[in-house]
């Protein structure tokens, strides 16, 4: 790899005696992976994981190579962990969200953030999950499916259309923008080919648009959290001082995470104190390169709430199944709005227009109704815990079983009906007993 000159320039000018460790760390250190757990969960840390460091700015993320814990792990099938950056962890941390607080994350994909945000959710409150490509939006959902948020509303928008829809709505979102990514020079090497000085100035002007978008649906009293992947000044500490130039109601918050560098309005000429903002960089930290800064709007207004509308003919008759499907495989229950799309039945604890709205998951995919019966979904199995099974079957991670379960195969049980399949005591997916015989329910794109 080689680093383009203009970028070396400009480092060595924000970093002075440190760029040799700089450049040193880029273009011979090794990418840094981690794993955070959904301790949404996980009662407790799993015993594989005691021996691995954590992360200093994430309580429940560790540094891990994925040679040891890879996507093939039972755990990772059953939502217990995802793969992400180290440096990534910092953003939803920083946030501080509580239980109940409605979040936005406006560019979601692949899922890291948002399978965080929702794990601290804790099946209260709402995530929104918005991915403006349609093709990773279909990632995003799966990986949110995965980690067993209920509580999930995937889209698939612009950032314009979704604030005409929620002015002033959410106590927390997220943007990590779209940006020019030289944090990810040393993991992502090719991104060197595609850098240039214009580039960052374009990514720069995107992001005041899509913030511009992100603060109309910030409610007063509310939180946003900006984040990049890359040292550009214009698009960090410049995007910092656009937001508290135009938006008076705005004030930088101070992040208190352990280890990370402080950011330096002087970089962009601010008038600002911006040092509450913080950098990642990778010969001072442990992680690749990354910014974030968290800002308060001032004020404390309501949010309005929607009325839930009577469900149509076919709703209801999709409903009813999945109340016999409830009463028969389940020991709780589900209340709140139902929606049908197409033979795919969804539930939200409460109402939420999406009329006009991609929508690529409209909460907690419930199954299918197929010829009079109902057959449920694989993101329920992993939404529930193992006492909302009335049937089970357990077996330890590392057993025969479960292999053999990943692979598709039948098993052996002595009940019939829908049940759990349980590795260790975590939901891995649905199987339907007949005469001694578990069938396998294991989605068919899943299997090993």
């Amino acid at each position: 790899m080689k680093l383009p000159k203009e970028f070396k320039i400009r480092m060595k000018k924000m970093l002075g005696g440190d760029y040799p460790a700089f450049e040193a760390a880029l273009l011979n250190g090794k990418p840094v992976s981690g794993i955070r757990l959904n301790m949404a969960k996980c009662v407790k840390i799993p015993d594989n994981f005691l021996s691995l460091k954590p992360v200093p700015w994430c309580p429940y993320g560790f540094y891990a190579d994925k040679e040891v814990f890879s996507g093939k792990h039972p755990y990772h099938f059953a939502g217990l962990f995802y793969f992400q950056e180290p440096s990534a962890m910092a953003v939803v941390s920083a946030l501080d969200i509580k239980k109940g607080d409605y979040v936005l994350d406006l560019c979601a994909a692949p899922g890291g953030k948002a399978t965080q945000a929702g794990a601290l959710l804790d099946g209260s409150g709402l995530l929104v999950a918005n991915e403006i490509n349609s093709k990773r939006a279909v990632i995003l959902a799966e990986n949110t499916e995965r980690f067993g948020l209920k509580n999930t509303v995937v889209t698939n928008e612009n950032p314009d259309s979704l604030a005409e829809k929620f002015p002033e709505f959410f106590d927390k979102i997220i943007v990590d923008a779209p940006c020019s990514g030289e944090g990810m020079f040393r993991k992502e090497p090719q991104a060197v080919d595609c850098w240039s000085e214009q580039h960052t100035f374009s990514c720069a002007l995107r992001q005041q648009n899509i913030i511009d978008s992100a603060l109309k649906m910030l409610k007063s009293g509310g939180r946003l959290i900006y984040s990049t992947c890359t040292f550009a000044p214009c698009e960090n500490e410049g995007i910092c001082d656009y937001i508290l130039k135009k938006y008076p109601d705005m004030r930088l918050e101070k992040i208190y995470l352990n280890g990370l560098s402080n950011a330096d309005g002087r970089l962009v000429n601010s008038s600002f104190d911006l040092s509450g903002a913080k950098r990642v960089y990778p010969h001072r930290q442990r992680g690749e390169g990354h910014f974030l800064a968290l800002f308060a709007k001032n004020g404390n207004t309501s949010r309005k709430l929607f009325a839930a509308k009577k469900p149509d003919k076919k709703t209801a008759e999709a409903l009813k199944m999945f109340r016999d499907f409830e009463k028969n495989a389940l020991n709780t229950s589900f209340d709140g709005d139902f929606k049908l799309f197409g033979e795919n039945l969804y539930y939200l604890p409460f109402a939420l227009p999406l009329d006009g709205i991609k929508t690529i998951r409209a909460g907690l995919h419930l199954g299918t109704v197929k010829k009079g019966r109902f057959e449920p979904a694989h993101a329920l199995a992993l939404a529930l815990k193992a006492e909302d099974f009335k049937n089970s079957v357990n077996f330890p991670c590392e057993s025969d079983e479960i292999k053999k379960y990943l692979h598709g195969e039948a098993l052996s049980g002595n009940f019939d009906g829908h049940g759990a399949l349980l590795t260790d005591g975590y939901p891995l997916g649905w199987v339907k007993g007949s005469g001694g015989i578990l069938k396998n329910k294991f989605p068919k794109n899943l299997r090993i």
